[in-house]
């Protein structure tokens, strides 16, 4: 499944399409903080193959992040050094999520905003309050506040595309999708609980594919938890493949035993 080269060039556009608030270079390492909202922009990457993370440089880590009051957390992907995942865990370090990187061709323009029956899917190319207050409503609850989410998506400065999914006149669903340097990232893609399973999310994601190739991608990657099935396999039916492996680490703090 691992490609390091496309794994590389996923890793550093996600730096450029999914913004930190703050973000600080350590040799093949980068380290992202935004008030804790996304695994992705709270959390040190590597953006090199075999990029090393001394012990000093793990204590760095710690430290800049519990200053900030967030979670140390470390993605390791196969752009990692070799036995990092056994290091971190003989120091403490446990794992909280797994997600897999995909990535599709764009060979042809699927259909972009538009109407089908009584869903419609339109785009905006900035983030409306009323895109985030909906993304943010849909979300898991440290992911709710749209503020935190303005802050990330207001940081992207390279083209972008938010969509919203209407049925009946009503939003349902909301997704996003931003290039750099002719791949776009899909994400926040999101339906209201009552609609799923109805095919809107195929259409969705199609619509904003549809964006990406009108706006000059060559290929589409998105991010997806390792244990939803459903949509890996939605995924795999429009063409992505799954392309490496990303697991979150993070420190359990210190236990008080006294």
């Amino acid at each position: 499944m691992t490609d390091l080269a496309q794994t590389r060039a996923c890793e550093e556009r996600l730096v450029n399409l999914w913004p930190s608030v703050d973000t600080l270079m350590m040799g093949d390492w980068v380290l992202r903080m935004a008030h804790g909202y996304s695994g992705r922009a709270n959390s040190a990457s590597a953006l090199r193959a075999g990029a090393a993370l001394f012990d000093h440089d793990l204590r760095r880590i710690v430290a800049l992040y519990r200053a900030a009051g967030l979670p140390p957390a470390i993605r390791v992907t196969p752009l990692a050094e070799n036995g990092l995942p056994s290091r971190l865990e003989a120091q403490g370090w446990r794992v909280r999520t797994h997600s897999i990187g995909m990535i599709a061709p764009l060979e042809q323009t699927p259909a972009g905003q538009g109407t089908v029956h009584d869903t419609s899917i339109t785009f905006t190319d900035t983030a409306e309050e009323s895109w985030l207050a909906g993304v943010s409503r849909l979300q898991e609850p440290s992911k709710s506040n749209p503020q935190h989410l303005a802050a990330i998506v207001g940081r992207i400065r390279l083209p972008k595309g938010f969509a919203t999914v209407h049925r009946a006149g009503q939003p349902v669903g909301f997704g996003m999708a931003a290039l750099d340097r002719g791949m776009a990232e899909m994400g926040s893609i999101i339906l209201a609980p009552e609609v799923r399973g109805q095919g809107l999310g195929r259409q969705l994601l199609r619509a904003m594919m549809g964006w990406a190739a009108l706006a000059g991608a060559e290929q589409v990657f998105l991010q997806v938890e390792a244990g939803n099935q459903v949509a890996r396999a939605l995924y795999r039916s429009l063409g992505y493949a799954e392309v490496y492996p990303c697991t979150e680490y993070r420190l359990l703090p210190v236990q008080d035993t006294g």
